[in-house]
């Protein structure tokens, strides 16, 4: 179970960084001594913003670099010693390339790991990085199933490490704001939410394609079954778009999972349901047929009910949607709208909104969250607040708690998808309820050699 107190669920918080920081120094230069020691997993394009972002603090050296591809592995280690040759770390002693990242978390002199791999990966990696004395960053969505978020979040707990998600839009204020405006109830009662994303993963169905030199492609694999090589699912090399990995449900989730896991992540946040969940889900009409003509990614509208009566919708349009009955909030990445008893109070959605998206939510901060009396955990940049949090032993903006809590929502999402049926979840026990779902639904079968 995910325990958490009611201030932890509502304390979690929000900071952004973009795909590649600027290369100016968060802080003072530290100490060797007091250095945080850092290995990165997975060096594909998210990993490249990843790296730079934490490169750019001079609290941290990073020590290590890991993939399946030897191009990109390679690539990375060359990033991060002409990082250091040009900006000179005392008591650096280089980088190291590993092929497999068991060798790299046996070492005893990094603190922690960024975790940026398929999403298929990204659970047993967590797992072996707590149980090695690491401290985590994970991409989003934290897991690949409910079995595996149930495990990091237990795994966190029992290590004690600091575990920060990469839901970064809790680092950004436009979203704090408007999770802080529900919160204290300045829409009044909330009715629903709407919350914009893609459609669900399908089965791998990709044609082999001839093998190149330089990937582990059995590695890459991993837990996953045996399947064809396709460059689909890991082009070779150093590339920069996002591979398509993410719409086969073997590695990931589908749009219900990618987008998903960010909008929902806000959805659970504002309504105060980290730690917990809906506890029924109702997928849209016509999912089998979709699937059996493969337009599943056109499907939308599947919806999660909580013990309240709130449903969080999903929708098209953009952002996340707070509908109560004295008005609605609205945010998205650099967007945010307050509408009370029908008058807009504040608004920058639209590029003809020719004002700030910060002016507008400080706004709706300074004159409706006056006497607030829930705040939320004030980031400003995800990475940052995962250093923090190293040092300090604190709970990060985006914790297991919330990270795993996410991902089950987009889970559940994900079953009703696949098996097109209506069903029951006890948020609180995190099982199923009834006995028209398997309960094969909440995992997956692990190929020989791998699994917890």
């Amino acid at each position: 179970m995910i325990a958490m107190t009611r201030r932890q669920a509502l304390a979690a918080a929000s900071s952004a960084f973009p795909l590649l920081l600027p290369s100016r120094i968060w802080g003072a230069e530290a100490a060797p001594s007091k250095r945080i020691t850092m290995g990165f997993i997975g060096m594909g394009t998210q990993s490249r913003g990843l790296l730079g972002g934490f490169l750019g603090d001079k609290s941290v050296q990073v020590l290590a670099v890991c993939d399946v591809d030897s191009t990109r592995c390679a690539n990375a280690k060359k990033t991060v010693e002409n990082f250091y040759a040009k900006t000179a770390s005392d008591g650096w002693k280089g980088c190291v390339a590993y092929g497999n990242y068991e060798e790299m978390l046996a070492r005893t002199d990094i603190d922690a790991v960024c975790i940026a791999t398929p999403d298929h990966w990204h659970a047993l990696a967590t797992v072996a990085a707590l149980k090695a004395g690491k401290d985590v960053y994970c991409e989003k969505p934290l897991t690949h199933n409910i079995h595996e978020a149930i495990k990091v979040a237990e795994t966190v707990q029992a290590t004690g490490r600091i575990l920060q998600t990469g839901s970064m839009q809790r680092s950004m204020g436009e979203f704090r704001v408007a999770c802080e405006l529900v919160l204290n109830g300045v829409i009044g009662k909330i009715i629903r939410v709407d919350a914009s994303f893609g459609g669900p993963a399908r089965p791998n169905d990709l044609p082999e394609e001839p093998m190149e030199p330089g990937l582990d492609w059995d590695r890459w694999l991993g837990p996953a079954p045996l399947a064809k090589f396709n460059a689909a699912l890991s082009p070779r090399g150093v590339h920069g778009h996002y591979p398509a990995w993410r719409s086969y449900s073997e590695y990931g989730g589908g749009g219900v999972c990618d987008f998903g896991a960010h909008q929902f992540d806000i959805a659970q946040w504002g309504l105060g349901m980290d730690g917990s969940g809906p506890v029924s889900i109702q997928p849209p009409p016509g999912v089998k047929e979709a699937f059996a003509v493969k337009k599943n990614a056109e499907l939308i509208g599947c919806e999660a009910t909580y013990a309240n009566g709130i449903v969080v919708r999903q929708e098209t349009g953009g952002g996340v949607k707070f509908i109560g009955s004295d008005g609605e909030v609205r945010v998205d990445r650099g967007s945010f709208q307050v509408t009370l008893k029908g008058k807009v109070f504040a608004k920058k959605w639209a590029q003809e909104d020719r004002v700030n998206v910060e002016s507008q939510y400080m706004k709706a901060d300074k004159e409706l969250l006056a006497d607030a009396k829930i705040r939320l955990i004030k980031s400003t940049n995800h990475l940052a607040n995962f250093l923090d949090c190293i040092r300090s032993r604190q709970k990060p903006v985006a914790s297991e708690i919330a990270g795993a809590s996410t991902a089950i929502c987009c889970h559940l999402m994900g079953i009703a998808y696949r098996t097109g049926q209506a069903f029951q979840w006890d948020p609180a026990k995190q099982v199923l309820l009834g006995n028209n779902i398997s309960p094969a639904e909440l995992t997956r079968e692990y190929r020989s050699g791998y699994g917890f």
